[in-house]
């Protein structure tokens, strides 16, 4: 492995963070001048937490016995929710106090934010970092997203992230008198007071270029996937009053297969993803089916009958030429919607058999 001059903290906001934590910190620990996990509940988070504040999970543990048998270098510190003042352990808004909590301790001359299902393959991490070193001249960087759905081996796409919502930020320039602005969207700005990404920005369209990706498993668990639909419905700023009910039917049941994405309103739907995965997941992956790690895993038999249906693929092809389509003449989109819903009643019948 390439040694990186890149001084580079990590920040991480943590609830809730199993099987994923472990597993993540041994990819990024080999690239971080620092990492610092900001664990706890913001309020909207309360149903899925401890009554005080905290991970449900093993999360804490995890962290503690990461730092106690794999930190020799000592890069890792954990900050919760007391440490900032907040005695009931929850802490304050909609995450930008957290992230603001790993901002202002980081030392690094980069500050790359990661969730703990966000993880990276080794020689795209590396060839990023590379570019850094040649180009210090950049900014901020924002990485194209894919998003895994049920296992490591099925991904889903949507309208809702062919419109921009697979551009993820994430990685930004540090230094003195830079300050975290926003967590949604992310945002650093400099010592000028300048959006880091209106310097010198490489966007998501850049990396792509570069074969660079941010590999996203926000849909592998039912466990996991639950506790975000818990969180969307009860958010103020999300506002996903039916997420439950998506997990129940959609996640669960299939019950509209062209509906698989979280963010339910725009059409989504499943294919196979047959290129490399991310080292740790495989580990993570083998783990579990080992029974090394007990973790529910959604049983996959019906989402295959689905990927292995020509009718489907068909199906799939033409939401992509819909999407384009209602993008380019919006004013027709009531015509479109209701080809979009012949097409889903005509093929509906064989998800049932």
């Amino acid at each position: 492995m390439k040694i990186c001059k890149i001084k580079i903290t990590f920040g991480m906001i943590v609830l809730n963070g199993e099987p994923f934590l472990r597993y993540n910190l041994r990819s990024i620990y080999p690239y971080a001048h620092q990492i610092i996990l900001v664990e706890g509940a913001s309020p909207a988070a309360k149903a899925i937490a401890t009554s005080d504040g905290h991970s449900t999970d093993e999360t804490l543990d995890t962290i503690m016995r990461f730092i106690h048998e794999e930190d020799p270098e000592n890069k890792i510190q954990l900050v919760t929710a007391e440490d900032e003042g907040h005695p009931d352990g929850f802490w304050l808004g909609e995450k930008d106090e957290q992230s603001r909590a790993y901002a202002k301790r980081a030392t690094g001359n980069y500050l790359w934010q990661v969730d703990s299902d966000e993880f990276y393959r080794v020689e795209e991490v590396e060839q990023l970092l590379s570019y850094l070193e040649a180009h210090p001249e950049v900014t901020a960087v924002s990485f194209p997203m894919i998003t895994f759905w049920g296992d490591p081996y099925t991904w889903v796409d949507s309208w809702y992230l062919r419109r921009g919502a697979s551009t993820y930020h994430r990685l930004f320039k540090w230094g003195p008198g830079y300050r975290y602005a926003t967590h949604r969207p992310p945002t650093v700005v400099d010592d000028l007071g300048r959006d880091t990404r209106r310097v010198q920005w490489l966007d998501s369209s850049d990396l792509k270029k570069m074969g660079v990706y941010l590999y996203h498993y926000s849909l592998l668990f039912p466990r996991q996937v639950y506790e975000k639909c818990r969180y969307y419905a009860d958010s103020n700023i999300l506002k996903r009053l039916h997420a439950v009910q998506w997990y129940e039917q959609d996640f669960m049941q299939l019950r509209r297969p062209f509906r698989l994405h979280n963010v339910y309103q725009y059409p989504g739907w499943l294919e196979r993803w047959t290129a490399y995965r991310p080292e740790q997941i495989d580990y993570m992956w083998n783990d579990i089916t080992k029974g090394v790690i007990d973790e529910e895993i959604r049983k996959m038999d019906d989402a295959n009958r689905l990927l292995k249906s020509q009718t489907y693929r068909i199906c799939v092809e033409l939401y992509k030429l819909l999407d384009v389509l209602d993008r380019r003449f919006h004013r027709r989109a009531k015509r479109i919607k209701s080809l979009i819903s012949k097409i889903f009643i005509r093929v509906k019948g064989i998800f049932k058999k």
